[in-house]
């Protein structure tokens, strides 16, 4: 089961990692204010916004790929903190994207789905 759980919080990381790329290096591209569903105008008058956005979603991503390292090869305590601290938060952040604006529900779920199932098999496993 823990090894479940490291395949969806890995893919949560890599999402995230996305994520970082997209809001922080290439908020103003067209094909990222395609994703967003923003205009030119809107992206630039939000890119600070937007970088400093991409960093979360990158020291999510950080915290939950060490806890990983750790749960895979090192110490499993530090490493469900880590990993639980690191998806955890992921999956809060989807929830309150849910929550505030429900028209994005498609994005929030994408973004909260993979690594619930990875803190919810972390935990199986460790019961």
């Amino acid at each position: 089961m823990t090894a479940v759980a490291l395949v969806f919080v890995g893919i949560a990381v890599l999402l995230h990692g996305y994520i970082f790329v997209m809001e922080s290096l290439q908020w103003t591209a067209p094909r990222t204010r395609a994703t967003f569903g923003i205009s030119a105008q809107e992206a630039e008058a939000t890119r600070e916004m937007a970088f400093n956005q991409g960093f979360y979603n990158l020291f999510l991503a950080i915290v939950a790929a060490v806890g990983m390292g750790f749960t895979a090869f090192g110490d499993a305590g530090i490493g469900l903190a880590l990993v639980l601290a690191g998806a955890s938060s992921m999956v809060a952040a989807g929830l309150v994207l849910l929550v505030s604006s429900p028209d994005k529900a498609r994005a929030a779920l994408i973004q909260l789905t993979p690594p619930l199932i990875g803190c919810v098999a972390l935990v199986i496993a460790r019961l």
